[in-house]
């Protein structure tokens, strides 16, 4: 790495801590802190959103995923975007006319403060996995451009960032950041892919050579010994594992895109830029920008993903060819494809700009854990502090405690990623899914459009049995997403609800 590498790096960090501390001048109290006082415009709103919508995995882990799969990469960017349609067309509307601040709340004044604050808990779980994966990809990218740091370190680093991107600002941090990475992440994304197809004469080129390094050669047929996924034999194959955006199989990629939706209407934070809008319409625009902005940088990180498998191959592979006595193809090594991306950047473009290119992607992760940090505090403080503890009587403490809990939020999950392995969180990264949208879609969209009464006993089972499902599903390896399997409990309990809260009128529910 060269001094203008790490020149552009410290540029674009020194420009996010700038906008971070600019933001915290615009913070007087908690309702400023957590919704920006509701005076947001489309912009800012879209800045929330993908400042913590579009993380590592829609730029590192796409590329790394169309690395083997092409095209079935897009459903991470695809799926948020369709998430940020409904988000924007179907619920921004309804979430505002609420009065509530946070999902949880919508749910605790239809059905009972009990199922608030058990969703309020199960929820905050699913948004730490998702914070602390966010850490352990910052850190990894960290160590990554600095292999002397280590990883303790690494992650102190990482949380530090976090902080001065949302601490002092809150909402105004989240949004003036998240415009900030947006314009960065553009043009990140546009010059690689600009550059990719100069180089390699168009899709038709990259196509071409993957046809010519992969089809029928010795490294197309060690692909199962190697990475586990189909040898390649013939241009059907390449075309059936490339150009298909199934090609992992129906299920597991469109259920992949069905995750991601429900994702995005069943957090926090992306609710919260929603009522950080000045107006009903500034806040739907806003989505709908996110909706519009987010998939074309899938389709970057998808042709950077596949100019790499045409130019690189990877440590296993050479393993694989070398003990199967067959010639190791003339071209650089990656010893994983989580160096795609960074790879891409330090050998194929100017230094200074790949150092504002690594500097960007480091903010990606650093945004999506800061904003799902947000989210995640404004729950705790609201929905359980605030309810258990009186010390909590004006704006003013409510802001020192929000502050404070995000902050105690990312020193946990420091320490945490500094201590547990990496293949664990991935592991576990499932649940983060499964909690935030199993938990809370259903309930909270019967509490805002059902009519009638509901038996609120039904809403804790669909609260509580619909994510046990998601586990119990992935434990058993199922040929569907297992968050379906969580939807569909959840749907079925709620439904039960309503049907034993019509045999029972002196159960129905509060109104909103």
């Amino acid at each position: 790495m060269t001094l203008w590498t790490i020149v552009g790096i410290v540029l674009v960090l020194l420009l996010i801590i700038g906008v971070g501390l600019l933001s915290g001048k615009k913070v007087q109290d908690a309702k400023d802190f957590v919704t920006g006082g509701g005076k947001a415009g489309p912009l800012l709103v879209c800045g929330t959103i993908m400042g913590a919508l579009v993380s590592s995995q829609a730029t590192i882990g796409t590329a790394q995923l169309a690395f083997h799969y092409g095209l079935a990469a897009w459903w991470f960017t695809l799926g948020s975007g369709i998430g940020c349609l409904m988000l924007g067309v179907g619920y921004a509307g309804s979430l505002r006319k609420s009065g509530c601040v946070t999902e949880l709340q919508i749910i605790s004044k239809a059905f009972g403060p009990a199922a608030g604050s058990l969703g309020s808990v199960l929820c905050s779980v699913g948004i730490f996995i998702s914070v602390l994966a966010q850490v352990v990809a910052c850190s990894g990218l960290v160590t990554t451009l600095f292999p002397q740091v280590s990883v303790p370190v690494a992650a102190l680093i990482s949380v530090v960032i976090m902080c001065f991107y949302v601490l002092f600002g809150g909402a105004w941090g989240a949004g003036m950041g998240g415009v900030v990475k947006l314009v960065l992440l553009y043009v990140a994304s546009v010059v690689g892919m600009i550059y990719v197809l100069a180089v390699s004469d168009g899709v038709t080129g990259i196509l071409s050579s993957l046809n010519t390094l992969l089809c029928g050669t010795d490294l197309g047929m060690i692909q199962e010994t190697a990475n586990g996924i189909n040898n390649l034999s013939s241009s059907a194959d390449l075309a059936a594992r490339f150009e298909n955006l199934v090609a992992r199989g129906a299920m597991k990629d469109i259920g992949s895109g069905v995750s991601l939706l429900l994702g995005v209407l069943s957090t926090q934070t992306y609710a919260q830029a929603i009522w950080s809008a000045s107006t009903d319409r500034k806040a739907k625009n806003g989505a709908l920008l996110s909706a519009l902005l987010i998939p074309p940088l899938g389709i970057a990180g998808i042709c950077i993903g596949l100019f790499m498998r045409s130019h690189y191959v990877l440590q296993a592979e050479v393993d694989a060819l070398t003990a199967a006595g067959a010639a190791v193809p003339d071209l650089p090594v990656l010893a994983s494809t989580i160096q795609v991306f960074p790879a891409f950047v330090l050998n194929h473009l100017p230094a200074l700009l790949a150092g504002i290119i690594l500097g960007t992607l480091l903010i990606t992760s650093v945004g999506g854990g800061a904003g799902l940090s947000l989210g995640m505090a404004t729950i705790l403080v609201k929905d359980i502090l605030k309810r258990f503890s009186k010390s909590i009587d004006n704006e003013r403490k409510e802001l020192v405690a929000t502050r404070g809990t995000l902050g105690g939020i990312l020193i946990i999950a420091a320490v945490v990623a500094a201590l547990v392995p990496s293949s664990t969180i991935n592991d576990l990264g499932f649940l983060s899914m499964g909690l935030r949208g199993s938990v809370v879609l259903v309930p909270m969209s019967c509490a805002l459009w059902a009519k009638g009464p509901f038996r609120s006993g039904w809403i804790l089972a669909a609260i509580v049995l619909s994510p046990a499902s998601v586990l119990v599903g992935k434990l058993l390896a199922l040929p569907f997403d297992s968050l379906d399997l969580g939807m569909l409990v959840s749907v079925l309990c709620c439904a039960m609800g309503r049907l034993w809260g019509q045999k029972n009128p002196t159960a129905a529910r509060r109104s909103l």
